[in-house]
């Protein structure tokens, strides 16, 4: 699948967070974006909207990142889910590894790391 014709959710709390990751994946082609402000939204928007990859903060009100992870994966076993956060610790990495996410991108984003996912995950990147 190419980029452009993805649907992306973004789930994070900070509409700013949001917005950047927004723009740098719009830079490579990125059209079509669902956003969460939290990881109940998360998931029910995955649910709801079928997106092809996500994008989830693990420090989010209601439900964290890797509850979201974990429930978004038992709905869809196929998800794939990139862990964008600050909360870079070795045992949250592994938590979020561990409850089914792909990828993780640390915080303040980097338009490299957004690019090599992009790359690994997107044809014709």
């Amino acid at each position: 699948m190419k980029l452009d014709e993805a649907k992306i959710l973004i789930g994070d709390d900070s509409i700013l967070a949001r917005k950047q990751l927004k723009d740098i994946i719009a830079q490579y082609g990125g059209t079509t974006f669902v956003e969460a402000a939290n990881g109940q939204e998360a998931i029910d928007k995955f649910k709801s909207d079928k997106p092809d990859i996500v994008f989830l903060d693990i420090v989010m009100p209601v439900k964290d990142g890797i509850a979201a992870v974990k429930e978004i994966r038992e709905s869809d076993p196929k998800a794939v889910i990139i862990i964008v956060s600050s909360v870079g610790t070795q045992a949250q990495l592994k938590n979020a590894i561990e409850a089914g996410a792909k990828d993780f991108i640390q915080k303040p984003l980097n338009v490299e790391q957004i690019e090599r996912v992009l790359k690994n995950y997107f044809e014709g990147r």
